[in-house]
């Protein structure tokens, strides 16, 4: 069986149950080296077979793969974070699809929302943002027509940047383009849950000279928006004067 999990944001306690059991009992892993903590790796079996993906190529990750299932192996295939954001899994599941081949997508702890819990913050608050754009700045990778970031900016939501904190000026400079004022909060969390993570917060027009004074190049998220501020409204769920499902409110 061919198992793709999500090996979270870095905090190897941050694995889900149903990763960690896989992952100690494969035969064969095959993990993002480049991205993914090896500290994930402690518990696995001393004679599994482990390779690092991030200097291989997709046609040898397959063939890895297909030779541990035909051996009738568990093949542990191990993504940064959850596999469905920025994984490149689905190129992989279509050759499996293809020879019929089963697996199972074991989803993980995001970045995105590791981010989030080092802010302790909240992407979506009342009157404030319900919305969050997940997405990247194009580069060698473009972007379809009408998700560069002067677009998705005119929305003034929440936006979690991907990928793209080593173009930090430029992408400031998209985001006030596209709508933001440059007084907006913003803040890039570099390695989110690993020891050395950190946080810079700013405003959208200083941010760039303070990540390039901090280092940071790559391995950071770009979260943007007034969630990062103090003024909300509280939410309807836990008004006493709110009726749901599960509670009736009470008369003012």
């Amino acid at each position: 069986m061919i198992y793709f999990i999500g090996g979270g944001p870095g905090d190897p306690e941050l694995l889900t149950i149903k990763a960690k059991r896989i992952i100690d009992s494969a035969d064969i892993i095959i993990y993002a080296g480049s991205l993914v903590n090896p500290a994930v790796l402690v518990s696995c079996r001393d004679d599994a077979e482990i390779y690092d993906s991030a200097g291989m190529n997709l046609d040898e990750v397959m063939e890895v793969m297909l030779a541990g299932d035909s051996d009738g192996k568990t093949v542990a295939r191990v993504h940064t974070g959850d596999p469905s954001i920025y994984g490149a899994i689905r190129e992989q599941i279509d050759i499996l699809e293809k020879q019929d081949i089963p697996y199972e997508v074991i989803p993980g702890v995001s970045s995105f929302v590791a981010a989030a819990a080092a802010l302790g913050r909240e992407y979506t608050l009342p009157a404030v943002s319900q919305t969050v754009i997940l997405t990247r700045r194009a580069g060698r990778t473009p972007v379809p027509d009408g998700e560069d970031i002067i677009s998705l900016a005119a929305h003034q939501a929440t936006m979690v940047i991907f990928l793209s904190v080593g173009q930090i000026e430029a992408l400031a400079d998209e985001l006030v383009a596209g709508g933001y004022d440059p007084t907006t909060p913003v803040a890039v969390v570099s390695r989110a849950t690993w020891p050395d993570q950190k946080i810079i917060v700013s405003q959208l027009d200083a941010i760039a000279e303070k990540v390039k004074e901090a280092g940071i190049t790559r391995q950071a998220l770009v979260t943007v928006g007034h969630f990062l501020g103090d003024e909300f409204e509280l939410s309807k769920l836990y008004d006493r004067y709110f009726t749901h499902g599960y509670r009736r409110g009470e008369q003012r």
